[in-house]
């Protein structure tokens, strides 16, 4: 995968230096490379600790980054992080992130589930394993690290669960071109639209975040046809701007959304989008499938 973009400011305003995170702890399911990476080291410029929870202990021949360098990226912004090697699919190793990420930093307030398997073949093609795989990862990934965080959320006084899924649309032609996958994601979407009812009144916000066009990433660079695929896609960094844009707002005043990166941050007064952009006018950039 490309090694995520340092976070930046496309629309030209002055930094912000009031690292509004400080203090803050953060556990993500995933992000030692691409979009979780760079929501991490978003998360990390603005001041906040991060526990990151992945697989990756050592490097894969073809994709860059593991869970200790990704680590060693977010301690240069003077922020503490912590390494847990653990997969999101065993429920010891879930229990566990959650126990030593309250240990190392006294608490959680942000949970992020940036897990995620896809595989866009059509019901013919799909194997099972690569079904369950998905569910597992996605759905129930989901559900149990956002489950076994409650606990901690709960004593945080801005508490935000963000998962990184579509909104649930149930127009036929997204389950009709790719439903093994359709169903995992709507399935984290779920997660979203259920855990923001159920936790109204406990002051956690829940809510999703999704591209308005595809991001430059190893998933879309892998597909057949990829190369030329991400011509048309923006920096994994307009995801993390909105990330943050969207986890710096007050929990009670922000849950149950599916957002969007690009509406986001033009609520946040940002018009020019073109610095996200690998080069692609604005026009030729290539819409996400499931909007």
């Amino acid at each position: 995968m490309t090694e995520s973009s340092a976070p930046q400011n496309p629309a030209g305003d002055a930094a912000d230096d009031s690292r509004p995170f400080s203090g803050r702890t953060v556990l993500m399911s995933g992000g030692s490379r691409g979009i979780g990476l760079a929501i991490a080291l978003q998360l990390a410029a603005g001041g906040a600790n991060i526990a990151l929870m992945a697989k990756t202990a050592t490097a894969h021949p073809s994709l860059e980054g593991t869970v200790y360098t990704a680590a060693e990226q977010i301690r240069s912004y003077g922020v503490r992080a912590l390494p847990i090697v653990g997969d999101v699919r065993n429920d010891a190793d879930v229990q566990g992130a959650v126990e030593a990420t309250v240990a190392e930093f006294g608490g959680i307030d942000i949970v992020v589930n940036n897990a995620s398997a896809i595989d866009l073949s059509t019901t013919d093609a799909v194997s099972m394993k690569r079904y369950d795989l998905m569910q597992d990862i996605n759905v129930r990934g989901t559900f149990l690290l956002s489950k076994l965080s409650l606990d901690a959320l709960r004593a945080s006084d801005n508490a935000h669960i963000l998962t990184l899924s579509p909104p649930l649309n149930l127009d036929p032609k997204w389950a009709g071109a790719n439903l093994a996958y359709t169903m995992a994601k709507y399935g984290m979407s779920l997660t979203t639209l259920g855990l923001a009812e159920e936790l109204r009144g406990d002051g956690i916000a829940v809510n999703s975040l999704w591209p308005a066009t595809i991001i430059d990433t190893a998933a879309i660079r892998n597909m057949p046809g990829g190369e030329q695929m991400v011509r048309g896609a923006r920096k994994d960094v307009i995801v993390s701007d909105a990330a943050a844009a969207i986890l710096a707002r007050p929990a009670s005043e922000c849950t149950g959304n599916f957002f969007i990166d690009e509406e986001v941050l033009r609520a946040e007064g940002v018009t020019d989008f073109s610095g996200y952009s690998l080069g692609a006018p604005e026009d030729r950039l290539v819409p996400d499938m499931f909007l």
